[in-house]
């Protein structure tokens, strides 16, 4: 039976795993995407991983530090991972983001109040803290500052000002500090002093994550430019408008600072490294970034399977009618434990593990 999952790995990531099998111990950091309602195919996957695979791990009393890092949709999944009880903030978050419905016409004003009621949800009365003061997991969620014309919230200025960023980039990936700063939100407590990771490849500002700011930053990390309002000056932090952290850090195309591996569950074999770069078909992540990841993605038999033929995404909003919409995201959700199943058979057994694809295949 074809297996729901293809899984790639660098050159470091694919000697270990082939010598020594997929073990939790192999993994120090933990990646998450942008990409919105694309996520769905992962729900089981990420279910399976903060719920089992770590589970012993971040549960004992000396336990070997997990860093993750987000942008978009990942910074809320990995928010997720962070609290008390991952699944229950995880499956949270599935049920309301897939039951999400707007009107004919929704305003970026009716999109972002209810996606601040959607967060409210998913953290509970307790995520803020728990977040925050995880020992186990230091979270890492990346937002970007905007500048010039991107700041504003009038949307032919901001389309504008998107355009310009977009020219540039086709460039130059450097030409988006002009336009967008990247900032790293890390957690920091008795555990964790100082942000895990440092990064050289574009400006980078690093502030601690609060409970007082997490919240706004996890809005920012996913206030997509005109569809949801930017966050205005975050708690603690320099004076702005923040948005989307995808614009920078797409698929994250990041030097992801350890010598152990790296765990990136993705929605298909395609990294691009930012926002602009999606109609760029020469510019995808640099191998050198990835020689140490094992990324795990649904496999084509998996996508056919699939109502439409293919995961979910935004544009669902738009073509779909509400109730086949739901439906249909319902049942990607449901499927996506069979993505969790066919890694955990490799987990368990190594089956599977001879058919693990160099990930320089699709870099």
């Amino acid at each position: 039976m074809a297996s729901s999952i293809n899984v790639y790995a660098g050159p470091t990531a694919l000697k270990k795993i082939r010598s020594e099998g997929i073990r939790q111990q192999h993994f120090d950091v933990i990646a998450g995407a942008s990409g919105g309602p694309k996520w769905f195919t992962l729900f089981g996957l990420d279910c399976y991983l903060f719920g089992e695979f770590f589970a012993d791990r971040i549960s004992s009393l000396n336990p070997s530090p997990l860093y993750t890092i987000g942008s978009s949709a990942g910074s809320w999944r990995m928010s997720c991972f962070a609290q008390q009880d991952p699944v229950a903030a995880i499956t949270r978050l599935a049920k309301h983001y897939s039951h999400e419905t707007y009107s004919a016409k929704p305003s970026v004003d009716e999109i972002s109040d209810k996606a601040l009621l959607m967060l409210d949800k998913v953290l509970g009365a307790s995520g803020e803290l728990e977040i925050v003061n995880n020992s186990a997991i230091q979270s890492h969620f990346i937002v970007a500052r905007a500048k010039g014309l991107n700041c504003s919230e009038n949307k032919l200025l901001q389309m504008t000002g998107l355009l310009k960023a977009a020219s540039a980039n086709a460039f130059s990936r450097k030409t988006i500090s002009i336009h967008f700063e990247r900032f790293v939100f890390h957690s920091k407590n008795s555990a964790f002093q100082n942000n895990y990771f440092q990064f050289s490849d574009l400006p980078t500002k690093y502030e601690s994550l609060t409970q007082k700011n997490i919240h706004q930053v996890l809005m920012a990390s996913g206030s997509i430019p005109m569809v949801l309002r930017g966050v205005k000056n975050i708690h603690g932090s320099p004076q702005g408008i923040y948005r989307d952290g995808g614009v920078i850090d797409y698929h994250l195309d990041l030097d992801f600072c350890t010598d152990n591996l790296v765990l990136y569950p993705h929605f298909f074999p395609s990294v691009k490294p930012g926002w602009f770069d999606k109609g760029l078909k020469k510019r995808n992540a640099q191998i050198k970034n990835y020689h140490n990841v094992v990324m795990i993605t649904p496999s084509q038999s998996h996508l056919e399977s699939l109502p439409f033929k293919k995961i979910s995404d935004r544009k669902d909003f738009q073509n779909l009618e509400v109730s086949t919409r739901i439906k249909y995201w319902q049942t990607v959700l449901d499927e996506s434990h069979k993505m969790a199943q066919d890694f955990k058979r490799m987990v368990d057994t190594g089956e599977g593990l001879e058919q693990v694809i160099p990930i320089e295949n699709i870099l």
